[in-house]
């Protein structure tokens, strides 16, 4: 499956927004940008569709130039730069988008579209689990429910922020006992295909190291198309 050209504009515009860099170098895979900022509270680099564009302090900027994109993508090199600048592990994570969904699949619940289910949903989980999906934060949510208890018990769920007015920024969540089962798969399905109907360009982050969640992303009718790296940088401005 491969994504339509006018959808990689779409996103390329969206994440030349949110990296606030001119779209004409968003889409100019032929050199790597850079954006210097003092402030940021971040270090990051982004690869997509073969484009790096690094964000970051001046310091950031200087170390970064004999290194490859591939460097860095890696979480373990931008943490290594940002060591003497007090940095603190962030994350690596693979994008994922799509502009087709293929028939729902996995077996059909009961959907709510309730944050109360949400936030049951996500006190069923790991904490860790639940503050990556941020489901219950979501501006639209659906949430798959088991009718056989009573009262229904959410087994999982899936919504989406909109980000720089294009993109449908998807978190996912199943309940530790409901997983491979195809829960997922068709709650993603299903808060994509809406989005797709509003206009917007569903998109998908997933922790590199969670195979999990790039293999449903891939079923669920999602292309690869990137990575963001990022560490924290307490002492940003200073």
């Amino acid at each position: 499956m491969e994504l339509q050209s006018a959808t990689i504009r779409n996103i390329q515009f969206a994440w030349s927004r949110i990296l606030d860099i001119d779209e004409e170098e968003m889409a100019d895979a032929s050199t790597r940008t850079y954006r210097e900022s003092r402030d940021s509270p971040l270090l990051m680099f982004v690869s997509l569709f073969g484009k790096g564009v690094l964000v970051g302090p001046a310091w950031a900027m200087a170390a970064a130039r004999t290194l490859t994109d591939a460097q860095l993508a890696r979480h373990s090199v931008l943490l290594e730069l940002s060591l003497p600048h007090n940095g603190q592990a962030l994350g690596e994570a693979s994008l994922f988008f799509c502009d087709t969904v293929p028939p729902a699949a996995g077996p059909s619940l009961p959907v709510s579209l309730g944050r109360n289910d949400a936030v049951m949903l996500e006190s069923a989980c790991l904490p860790e689990d639940a503050e990556e999906a941020g489901l219950s934060d979501t501006e639209h949510v659906w949430i798959l429910m088991d009718g056989r208890d009573s009262p229904a018990r959410p087994v999982a769920g899936a919504g989406y922020d909109v980000w720089a007015g294009a993109l449908a920024h998807m978190g996912v969540l199943t309940a530790p006992g409901e997983r491979f089962r195809g829960h997922a798969l068709r709650v993603s399905q299903l808060a994509a295909e809406a989005a797709i109907t509003a206009g917007l360009i569903p998109q998908w982050r997933a922790r590199t190291d969670n195979a999990a969640s790039c293999r449903t992303a891939l079923r669920a009718g999602f292309v690869h198309a990137g990575s963001q790296t990022s560490v924290i940088l307490p002492s940003a401005g200073i």
